[in-house]
């Protein structure tokens, strides 16, 4: 259509047209960029990543600068009768890397602040111990001595939890009844709940519906979420938890864990899933980073979600 060739040739994204028995057709200036000399190291190598079936993926492009990751989608059309699709195709290798840069700073800054947390009084233990030695104060070396054994447990259990984040568990999938395993995880919150005031509901439409997922990390995910969320609504008069499994465009599974406690502070929202991580005094960062790696780990993704009124 005349109207669409200047928007579609001045789209950001790579666009071709793929039809069974022909070479893919670039449809605007951003896909010829892509295969033109000086761009693609192997431009059919290129075109052969666009034969995929509909939907979305990550892929690797060989270009002559070096492997560089995109985000390819694929939409299959039907167009005056004829059958064929769309492909679309964004390069998000510098986007990738400035994410990663400011997760491993926001990680190392972490980080950094629990080891040092030990290691000073430590070190500050450990200098004064042979002076208090010396000078026969052995009930001050001792508590000198306990104050050390209790630091070095500490930084031992954070290592623990940091590796408890890193090396998560592969998945063992089968095909899961959801309304069971809920109301099963809503039996086993509910006393934490109903003790500070409050009540746990559980909602999933349609009630046949099967997930096939690892049994025992969905459930540590749902747990983990309901602890931070009790956590967050500490002092409410009437804590609420609802959890609703529900399906959501192209037949995708959407399970929502939400409180009424106040939320996440602006700022924040980037921040909650990275490891070690807290907005709670002692609190150890690890439950919402083990989430999101088992999450990812089933396949899926994590969000944050602000609602109306807060939680």
């Amino acid at each position: 259509h005349p109207d669409l060739d200047a928007p579609l040739e001045h789209a950001p994204l790579a666009l071709w047209q793929l039809v069974a028995g022909c070479a893919p057709l670039a449809l605007n200036t951003a896909a010829r960029r892509l295969i033109a000399p000086g761009r693609a190291a192997d431009p059919a190598a290129l075109l052969a990543l666009l034969d995929a079936p509909p939907g979305r993926r990550i892929v690797t492009l060989p270009t002559e600068h070096g492997l560089e990751r995109a985000v390819l989608a694929v939409s299959a059309l039907t167009v005056q009768g004829q059958a064929w699709r769309l492909a679309a195709l964004a390069p998000i290798e510098s986007e990738l890397e400035t994410e990663t840069l400011v997760a491993w700073r926001q990680l190392v800054q972490v980080l950094t602040h629990e080891i040092m947390n030990s290691l000073t009084p430590i070190a500050s233990l450990a200098g004064s111990a042979p002076a208090l030695l010396v000078a026969g104060e052995h009930d001050e070396l001792q508590a000198a001595l306990a104050a050390l054994a209790r630091r070095a447990a500490h930084l031992q259990a954070f290592v623990e939890r940091y590796r408890s984040v890193s090396q998560p568990l592969a998945p063992t999938l089968v095909d899961t009844p959801l309304l069971p395993l809920l109301q099963a995880m809503q039996r086993l919150l509910a006393p934490a709940w109903e003790a500070a005031g409050g009540r746990v509901s559980v909602t999933i439409e349609p009630e046949s519906l099967v997930l096939r997922t690892d049994v025992a990390q969905l459930e540590q995910i749902v747990i983990n979420l309901a602890q931070n969320a009790l956590q967050a609504c500490a002092g409410r008069p009437s804590p609420q938890l609802v959890i609703e499994a529900r399906l959501s465009r192209g037949a995708r599974l959407r399970l929502s864990v939400a409180d009424n406690g106040p939320g996440v502070a602006p700022g924040l929202e980037q921040r909650i899933f990275t490891p070690f991580f807290s907005t709670r005094e002692g609190g150890s960062g690890v439950g919402l980073a083990v989430v999101r790696q088992l999450v990812h780990g089933l396949g899926g993704t994590v969000r944050h979600a602000r609602c109306p009124g807060g939680g």
